[in-house]
Parts: structure tokens; sequence; C-alpha cells
């Protein structure tokens, strides 16, 4: 997940990861883009995005349920 600290959304994305992780065990790494240019240009207003196996599932809200059927894929 690319996120920023003092970012609800993200803090609200991270509760779902953990959530869904807390049910099926999967990694979990979580991208500060701050002081990142290039990554303040690709996700700076779309934050939280989320990838999973390097492809961008969700931004800005994260469904529970899709998250749940894309890590059962």
């Amino acid at each position: 997940m690319y996120s920023r600290p003092g970012c609800g959304l993200c803090d609200e994305a991270r509760d779902v990861i953990l959530a869904a992780r807390a049910r099926a065990s999967f990694d979990f790494d979580e991208v500060d883009i701050t002081d990142k240019d290039a990554l303040e240009l690709e996700y700076g207003i779309r934050i939280p995005v989320v990838l999973i196996d390097g492809e961008e599932l969700f931004e800005i809200r994260i469904d529970a349920r899709e998250l749940d059927a894309a890590i059962a894929s």
C-alpha cells in the first residue's frame, strides 16, 4: 500500500487490510510516499493505493469483500 503519515484514508485502508490478514495469511508492505518525488507524482492525490501482485486494485477506498476475493484468487 502506498500511503503517507497523517492520512486518515490510509489509516482506514490499513485497518481493512490488517483485518483481512487476520483471516488469510499474506505479506503486507506499506510504502511512505513522502519525499519521494516519483511516487508523489504517481500516487499523491490517490492515496492510499493498494496493489496486489503488482496490480493496482484500490485507490482512496478499499472494499473488504473485494479485497478478500482478490486475496483468495
